[in-house]
């Protein structure tokens, strides 16, 4: 099945409406895209063959999830470990340097905090391939050569496997999400692009170490200072304090939320913050230094996840 008309909806909406989500140059190549996205996908597969590996089937039923819970989960698990095997496979048939799988610390207590890392972890894949996607479609033809002479790869043909894993990876989140821990399976009518600094910075935190040779593989990537909320149950319509590192530029809080324009909030003496009430689902946090971009040149920390929870009629619970 061709994606055409995905691609061509994908590129009105990504390019106009959120340029806000990609980086400043794109001279990105295919190879770097791939193994982008592959990076991603170690993560999430180590994630889950390390849970599965902790806790048993019993160990999911005493903690209170349906019989069925474990053996979805194992189904994600295998899903994840096929995106690593397919990304590995096309960039080594392209004759690309296929990134290897990293050294992680994944704070995992019991089933409960592994099943709300997994979501976490899902939305954070989400907005990985998402740009992939855009990046894709953006450079394509491939206008340059790469490291050890690979062939040309097919940009049009890696879009659509790009699209098809994106897919998946969304279903998993809102599996995760809604069935498992009974909360909204979606957010807005638009997934949430990110561009590859904001996810590698969400990534970051569980990467211990990895192998040398990767960085080459890779698009450059720096991880922004880390930002959070002070208190863990923030909720959209009230007022907030964000911790991260001092930076007399901070003027700003960015909610990154779907395909339309951040949401700007000026950043109060304090560094608390005025969450705005129309925000609902998953939400990127940024604190920057201008009040109508997000990028790598005005963020000054973030992103930082904000879950506003909201019911079947919209109402934020």
């Amino acid at each position: 099945m061709k994606f055409s008309i995905l691609t061509s909806v994908l590129a009105a909406f990504s390019l106009a409406q959120v340029a806000h989500a990609l980086p400043t140059k794109r001279d990105i190549t295919d190879p770097q895209v791939l193994n982008y996205a592959l990076t991603l996908e170690h993560l999430e597969a180590k994630f889950y063959a390390d849970g599965l590996a902790k806790f048993s089937e019993a160990d999911f039923t005493k903690a209170g999830y349906p019989e069925w819970t474990y053996g979805r989960v194992t189904q994600i698990a295998a899903h994840e470990a096929t995106h690593v095997t397919f990304l590995t496979t096309a960039l080594q048939t392209a004759g690309a340097k296929a990134v290897e799988a990293c050294e992680y610390n994944f704070p995992i207590t019991d089933v409960k905090s592994f099943v709300s890392l997994a979501g976490t972890l899902e939305a954070i894949g989400s907005a990985g391939e998402s740009i992939s996607i855009v990046l894709f479609d953006f450079h394509s033809p491939v206008s340059s050569a790469y490291t050890g002479g690979a062939q040309d790869i097919s940009s049009k043909d890696y879009l659509t496997a790009a699209a098809s894993i994106l897919a998946v990876e969304a279903r998993h989140a809102a599996w995760i999400s809604a069935a498992a821990e009974h909360g909204s399976p979606w957010d807005t009518a638009f997934q949430t692009p990110l561009s590859p600094n904001p996810v590698y910075s969400l990534a970051a935190p569980f990467i211990v170490s990895c192998p040398a040779a990767n960085s080459a593989a890779l698009p450059s990537l720096t991880a922004y200072p880390a930002l959070a909320f002070a208190d863990a149950h923030a909720r959209a319509g009230t007022t907030a304090t964000l911790t991260f590192a001092s930076n007399s530029k901070a003027s700003f809080v960015a909610f990154v939320s779907g395909a339309g324009t951040p949401v700007f909030v000026p950043l109060q003496s304090g560094n608390r913050v005025a969450i705005p009430g129309s925000l609902r689902g998953l939400v990127f946090v940024f604190v920057t230094s201008d009040g109508g971009r997000v990028d790598d040149s005005t963020t000054i920390a973030g992103p930082a996840l904000l879950n506003v929870a909201f019911d079947s009629r919209g109402n934020v619970v």
